[in-house]
């Protein structure tokens, strides 16, 4: 069994926030003599993620998951519980802790913004102090597997959004760290280098059994790397599991796209929804169910035994639709 690496203990994190009043009498009072609330921000939240796994942390805005992510990483300390990383207090043993761990984030870059990237990447092996022969295998991997060296020589602000992104991306990696802490990693990234992105994150994942944590508002970075997921709302825990636990839970509602040979008379059927979906000519309609109404094996002869079909394919409900759901309260976890 894997050992448990991150351990959250029951945390709270409140804030003081100013309380305001419309006026200017009452902005001069404020100036004066404060006047603040406390706002909890997270909220006695409780869970373990063991060495290796992949796990998506979500939640709207202002759900509380930026505020446990610090916490996490050690910039924050709890009001109350506990955090344990490894043999590491996050918020206590930060000089050490932060050797161990790598950031990525998608909005603001750790790359000297004009020196070239290799450059930066050598001033990260002295800050690091990464020994000689790792870093020039890390090195070596990561130019590989992340299709850099046309670009190694570039100062990192004539890079592309994409090349930036993967170049902060291995330079969050250069140290070998158990830990990395994902924010918005393909943020702005054409289609072609997302999926470079996550292929790599997922091959070295595989290979080095990093430990790599989300927090994006792309569920596709979610469902193309992670296994679990953590979702939060309103500072507490909502759900706690795998990714594929929610599809089975909460992707209750599937669709068959049908295409027919020719045009046809469209038949209701009870408890199915029929869209026409057709496009340039075709005849293709999407038949939308709730499986635990009706069954594939049944709909489908109904399907075949009341139209001519030329092809059809199902439509499996996608993790962005059941998360969208879960935050506008639409399903109840």
């Amino acid at each position: 069994m894997e050992d448990v690496l991150i351990k959250v203990n029951h945390i709270s994190k409140s804030f003081r926030i100013a309380k305001q009043k419309q006026g200017i009498i009452n902005a001069v009072k404020q100036m004066i003599k404060p006047n603040y609330i406390l706002k909890k921000a997270v909220d006695d939240i409780n869970f373990t993620i063991k060495e290796g796994e992949m796990v998506g942390f979500l939640g709207p805005n202002g759900s509380g998951k930026s505020t446990t992510v610090k916490m996490l990483s050690g910039i924050l300390h709890p009001d109350q519980g506990s955090i344990e990383v490894g043999d590491f207090i996050p918020y206590r043993d930060r000089k050490k802790y932060v050797s161990q761990i790598g950031v990525v984030f998608g909005q603001k870059s750790q790359l000297a913004w004009d020196l070239p990237v290799l450059e930066s990447f050598d001033l990260l092996k002295h800050i690091y102090r990464i020994e000689e022969k790792k870093y020039q295998d890390n090195l070596e991997r990561f130019v590989t597997l992340l299709d850099m060296k046309d670009f190694l020589l570039q100062p990192v602000r004539q890079l592309s959004l994409g090349q930036r992104m993967r170049a902060d991306i291995a330079a969050s990696l250069l140290h070998s760290p158990k830990i990395v802490f994902f924010d918005e990693p393909t943020i702005g990234v054409d289609v072609v280098g997302k999926e470079k992105i996550r292929e790599f994150i997922v091959e070295l994942n595989k290979t080095d059994r990093i430990t790599m944590l989300f927090t994006t508002h792309d569920m596709q970075d979610i469902e193309k790397t992670c296994d679990k997921a953590i979702i939060i709302d309103h500072g507490t825990m909502i759900y706690d599991g795998t990714l594929a636990s929610i599809k089975e839970r909460f992707g209750n509602t599937k669709q068959i796209e049908v295409t027919m040979d020719q045009h046809q008379e469209i038949v209701t059927i009870e408890n199915v929804s029929i869209e026409n979906v057709s496009q340039q000519g075709d005849f293709k309609y999407r038949f939308s169910y709730e499986k635990n109404k009706i069954s594939l094996d049944w709909l489908m002869k109904e399907i075949l035994s009341t139209y001519s079909v030329k092809d059809f394919s199902i439509i499996e409900p996608g993790i962005e639709s059941i998360i969208r759901k879960i935050y506008e309260g639409q399903v109840m976890i």
